[in-house]
């Protein structure tokens, strides 16, 4: 594993020998070590990288951003600092918020640096969000949330000492989304793919349409088994769906 000199990217499995790349973004609260069941799972010739928001992990001595465009921002410079590779987007929960403002500043920044949008587990950018109210709650609220979510959430509650050094983190994510707001008819123009849990209670079947206005190019949804944590239990069929994007792009 190696980190790019800001800090803002990790590559699971970096080499000169990938010819594909998959960049992925958290979920909030999360780090960029929550892809790396996916990264374990990859197939030879894809990178994938995991985006570092500051306050966590290595970064935890950083103070937080706590607005959407800024980790954006961020992340977009990270990325033109790499070697050019062909490369999709992955963006899960509150990562794919960040992930769609960060394909906006690459598209304008570098043309053809992202071939595929992949949002996952959240409510398009223009629908209204709850995590006005969240970012107020109490610890044992949000502790209860992550329970009826499951996967990760089961996992962190589990470890006293992680959950107390995430909590902070996570409320500053849940300020970050309460803040955030897309500009008029904000959109990328590369394909979308709408990744959903079928059990999803925050960002289920019935959202993923919703997001078909962000885009000039191809659109489609994918519908999983499980609920907001589906990705890992879906790691092959998800893999299969971004090697395809990147190797087969996708017309409008």
């Amino acid at each position: 594993m190696s980190t790019d000199a800001g800090g803002w990217t990790m590559s699971f499995n970096p080499g000169r020998d990938a010819r594909f790349r998959l960049v992925c973004f958290p979920h909030a609260g999360g780090s960029a070590g929550a892809f790396f069941p996916l990264a374990r799972a990859a197939p030879p010739g894809l990178e994938v990288v995991g985006v570092q928001y500051p306050g966590r992990l290595w970064r935890r001595t950083e103070p937080a951003v706590t607005d959407i465009r800024g980790l954006a921002r961020g992340a977009a410079d990270a990325l033109l600092a790499e070697r050019d590779l062909p490369t999709a987007v992955l963006g899960h929960s509150m990562g794919a918020l960040v992930a769609f403002e960060t394909v906006r500043l690459l598209q304008r920044e570098r043309p053809g640096a992202v071939g595929h949008l992949f949002a996952s587990g959240s409510r398009a950018p223009s629908r209204p969000r709850e995590e006005v109210q969240r970012a107020r709650w109490t610890d044992e609220r949000i502790i209860a949330e992550l329970r009826v979510l499951g996967g990760t959430g089961d996992r962190l509650i589990s470890d006293e000492e992680a959950l107390r050094q995430a909590l902070p983190a996570l409320r500053d994510d849940y300020r970050a989304l309460a803040a955030y707001r897309p500009s008029p008819g904000a959109c990328v123009r590369v394909p979308l793919t709408v990744l959903v849990g079928r059990e999803d209670p925050k960002a289920g079947p019935e959202h993923a349409a919703d997001w078909r206005p962000h885009t000039g190019a191809a659109f489609e949804f994918r519908v999983f088994p499980g609920g907001h944590f589906f990705l890992d239990e879906n790691a092959a069929e998800l893999l299969d769906l971004v090697q395809c994007s990147l190797v087969m792009p996708q017309r409008p």
